[in-house]
Parts: structure tokens; sequence; C-alpha cells
């Protein structure tokens, strides 16, 4: 059966008797009809699959598909949300019949050669690949998958010329590094540490290129040199938590099991590293997919669910993330970033104070953790408790010493709690201290030239700013409406009328854009435009809206702009 549009006149027909009143002696209205019932799940499939609720869309496709049995189109969504949704054994049986009717699917092909590779059937994952249709990226997969099939085999050559394959790829050739370097390792080769050398020449500040190695390091007695690695990246941000959990164990004198125990775990390196890559908002779900295909296959893979949970966040779904961020175990030197997170989304769900509750006690369980008491002081300023806010940024900043580059949004942060206090000089010398440690952030040259602009205060220095900022971030609608209102402070009426037009373009919606381009209009006599402009403003108005400015503007479309 398939899908087709009859069915609307039939939903609108019972939608439309829905609500009409009951008569008597009219017959009860017939159950809907098979095509009635089918085109309802295929409706709730897409719209799940629009709002990424994966586990749903998987639920409703599956269901359409029951009903049209031969959509290949329903079938290949069927396949992708089953997997995504987490379940790659179920999507495994969606992609035979998909390799049955196109044998050339890469998607397909590739969850059928994971799941081969679960179950260590190696000879069957190549063939799967071998199968699939060609291109630049089924190179880079066919060779980390064959590689690692013919490393579980020991054949080293094999697996060798796989990596040099990938190596030509553009792009490919850090990860290629890494590969080789863990399956010299996975296979006891005597170039394994030179190929971990070369990996981390070929990978800027990798958490996993160091992990690797510096276990490779334990592993082999060499405390000490791991120990030495482990320090040596301990200030970035994205080794700590593996340095400071490896050098825990260094001291206690414990030796770490294998970094990759099996040819599985490299394959799900491999997926892992495949979905770091798509970093883009448009790209994840394609990263998700090959996450549950590394977690399918490493299950205990901590890093690829801080990356799961990452990809929710990106889509918006803060539910998922939590429940991702809260698998991850306490053992594993994840799990205090992870429980962060866990709080952050918990306040983006308005559960602010068990987000604020959480927070407290992290900074109790980890107190010289700064980035937990930036966490916290964010909270607290979104729920307007200064205050707090202020208190737990104090603390943040002893814990940081002497401050670096990387630490300009603690300031900021800092910044505009104390602005909100009502607290202007110190806001204004927390923002300077950030700007001297990044001069070129548009939030700061944007917050600090708003700032002086709205105070009347060095006006032309402030538009210098900026304009500057305007440069750096072209497309930002706030940063283009503060221009506009520093040529409106120093009387250059025409070009703030020009420039608030073009931040109203790019942020329609904000009532304070509009209000400044209303103010713009009348002062060069469009009087007219002016109040359709003030109109907006109070329309897009809301319980956050600064009521002095709801106030004013209220005022301005009784009389106009006066003075």
């Amino acid at each position: 059966m398939k899908i087709c549009m009859a069915p609307i006149a039939t939903l609108l027909l019972l939608a439309g008797c829905a609500n009409m009143p009951s008569l008597n002696n009219s017959p009860r209205s017939p159950a809907p009809g098979p095509e009635a019932k089918a085109f309802s799940s295929y409706l709730s499939a897409r719209f799940a699959a629009g709002e990424h609720a994966l586990p749903e869309a998987a639920r409703y496709y599956t269901q359409s598909l029951v009903q049209d049995p031969g959509n290949a189109s329903i079938l290949s969504l069927a396949f992708f949300y089953t997997a995504t949704s987490g379940d790659v054994e179920g999507a495994g049986k969606y992609a035979t019949q998909i390799v049955a009717k196109t044998p050339d699917e890469r998607s397909a092909r590739l969850a059928l050669a994971v799941i081969a590779f679960k179950h260590r059937n190696y000879a069957d994952a190549r063939k799967h690949l071998s199968l699939s249709a060609k291109g630049p990226f089924q190179t880079l997969v066919v060779s980390l998958f064959d590689g690692w099939a013919a490393a579980a085999g020991g054949d080293s050559a094999g697996a060798l010329a796989d990596m040099k394959t990938l190596s030509a790829q553009s792009g490919a050739e850090g990860l290629a590094a890494f590969h080789t370097a863990l399956i010299a390792d996975y296979m006891n080769l005597p170039e394994a540490e030179s190929d971990y050398r070369k990996a981390l020449l070929s990978n800027r500040v990798s958490p996993r290129v160091v992990q690797a190695y510096g276990n490779f390091l334990e592993r082999a007695g060499r405390a000490d040199d791991a120990s030495a690695l482990y320090q040596k990246f301990l200030g970035e941000n994205a080794v700590k938590p593996v340095a400071q959990d490896s050098l825990a164990r260094i001291a206690a004198k414990k030796k770490p099991d294998p970094f990759i125990r099996n040819a599985e775990d490299g394959i799900a390196e491999s997926l892992f590293g495949m979905a770091a890559s798509l970093s883009d908002r448009q790209s994840a779900d394609i990263s998700i997919l090959y996450l549950r295909m590394a977690l399918y296959l490493r299950p205990d893979l901590a890093l690829a669910d801080l990356l799961l949970a990452d990809r929710f966040e990106a889509l918006g779904k803060y539910e998922d993330a939590v429940r991702v961020y809260r698998k991850i175990d306490k053992s594993s030197p994840y799990y205090r970033m992870a429980a962060t997170q866990a709080a952050i989304d918990e306040g983006r769900l308005d559960r602010k104070s068990a987000s604020i509750a959480s927070l407290r006690s992290l900074t109790q369980a980890y107190p010289d953790e700064a980035e937990n008491w930036i966490a916290l002081g964010d909270a607290y300023r979104n729920q307007s408790d200064f205050t707090a806010a202020i208190d737990a940024y104090d603390h943040a900043e002893k814990l940081i010493g002497t401050p670096g580059k990387r630490d300009w949004p603690l300031f900021y942060a800092r910044a505009m709690a104390q602005d909100s206090a009502k607290r202007w000089d110190k806001a204004e010398a927390d923002i300077n201290t950030a700007l001297k440690l990044s001069p070129d952030q548009p939030e700061l040259l944007n917050y600090l030239g708003y700032s002086w602009v709205d105070r009347n205060q060095h006006i032309n220095e402030a538009l210098a700013m900026l304009e500057k900022a305007r440069q750096l971030r072209p497309y930002d609608g706030y940063i283009v409406d503060s221009v506009g209102w520093a040529y409106y402070k120093l009387g250059r009426y025409e070009d703030a009328a020009r420039t608030l037009n073009a931040a109203v373009l790019l942020v329609p919606g904000d009532p304070t854009v509009n209000n400044h381009l209303g103010d713009a209009l009348w002062k060069v006599g469009r009087k007219i435009e002016a109040r359709f402009q003030w109109n907006h403003a109070l329309a897009f108005s809301n319980d956050t809206t600064d009521q002095t400015e709801k106030a004013e503007i209220e005022q301005k479309l009784k009389v106009g702009l006066t003075g």
C-alpha cells in the first residue's frame, strides 16, 4: 500500500466532524481505515524527525513501514532513525533489506560491517564495505575497517598498507598517523613508540592521542616518561581530565588496561574520530549515527558519550543530553565534566533550582576546579542572583591564578553580573581585563562600546570599538544595532537609520533594536515609519523587557520623540 494524498480528505472530514453536535439518529462514524492510519503514522514520523526525537521517529517510521512495506524511502528512514536512537542490531535488519534492493548503499553497508565486527566476523565486514558505493569518504572508511580487520588477523603488513592508503587522503593525515600508532601498539610492533610521536605531531592537541601514548608508556614500565607527557599537557582543558586521572594512577603505582583491547575497539575509535570531525549543526544527525555505532562496539567509550550529549545539545535536545551525561560512570575521568554539563542543561530546561543544587554539590566535591565555580556563577546570574554569581566568579578567579587568554569569559561573565548589580565601575574594570587577555573578541568590544554609548561616555572611542566588532562579526544583529546607536548618539541620524534598519533585518523580533530604529527614523523625519517600529517594539516586549524602556515606548507612541 503506497502512501498517497487521498487520506487527507478522510482526515479533514473526520476532523470537521469531531466538533459537530451529536445527532441521536445518526450512525456511529466508522473507524479510520488503513490508509488513514498509514498517513497518520507517516506524519507523526516526519514531525518526530523534524524535532530530532529519534526514538519516536524510529517507532513511527517502523509503523509506516509495516503499513507500506515496499516503500524504499520509508525503509531508509526507519533504518536511519533506528540506528541513531541506539538500536544498531535492529537497524541491521533494515540494512539487510536496503542492500537487497540497492547493493551499494553506503550507510546500510557500514552498519552491516559494524555489526559483523561486533560479532568478530571480519571477512563479512570487509565484504560489506567492498560492495559499498565508492568515493573519497568511502576510501577513508574502507582503509580504517580493512586495517583493523587485518590487524585482528595478525596481518601487520596489510594493516599498515591500509594506513598508508588512508594517509594519502587529503585531511586524513592526523587520523592515519594515530591509527598507525594504535595498530602498531595493538600488534606489539617495534615502531609503536615512533608512530605515537608522529601522531602527536600530526594532531594538534588531542586527548585521545595523549591518552593512548601515555597508556603505552605506562604499560611499558616507563611511568616517569608517561608522567612527563601528562604534565606537559595538563594545562590544556581538553586533556586535563585524562592527564589528572592518569597521574593519579601512576601515583598509586597501577598499570592501565591496553588502550585498544581488540579490533572492535579500533573500529569504535575510528567511528568516534569520524563523528568528532563533523562539528557543524547540519551534520549532527550523521555524527550521532557514527557515535551510536562506536558505542555499540565499545559501550565504555565515555568520550563518545560526552560527544553524543554535545551533539544533542547542538540540536536543542537537552533532556536527551542530560540522560547521556548521567550514563557516564564516576570512575571515568570525564565524570566531573559530564556532571557539570548535565547541571547546565538542567538550567536550560528551566529546572534552575535543580541546576544550582547540582552545581553547588559539584563545587563541594571538587572545590579546586574553577570550571564548576564558573558554571555555578552562570546559573546564579541566569536566576538574577547577582551577588551569589559574583561570589562564585570570585572563587573561580582565585583558582585560576595568573589569568591567560582563555580566561576572558570569566571576567566577561563577572562584568555582566557586576553591571546588573549596578556596580558599573567594577564591571568596566572586568571588561577591560578581559579585553587585555583577548583584544579581538567581538562580544567584549560590543559590550564595552555599547555600555559607553548608552551612558554617553567616550562615544568616539566606543564607535571605533563597535565598528571593529562589526568587522569581526558582520552578521551579528546586536553588534550592528550597537554601531547604529552610536551613530545616533553622535547625531549622525541618517547613518543611524540605515545601520539600525540593517540590524532589524538581522534580529527582527528584538524590542530594543526596533525601538532604536524608531528613534532614528523619527529624527530623519520618517515619523509614520518610526511609529510603526515603536509598535513593533511594544508588540515584541515580554516579561523580560525592561519596564522603563517599555513605558518610554508607550509615551513615544502618544506624543512622539521630544527633545
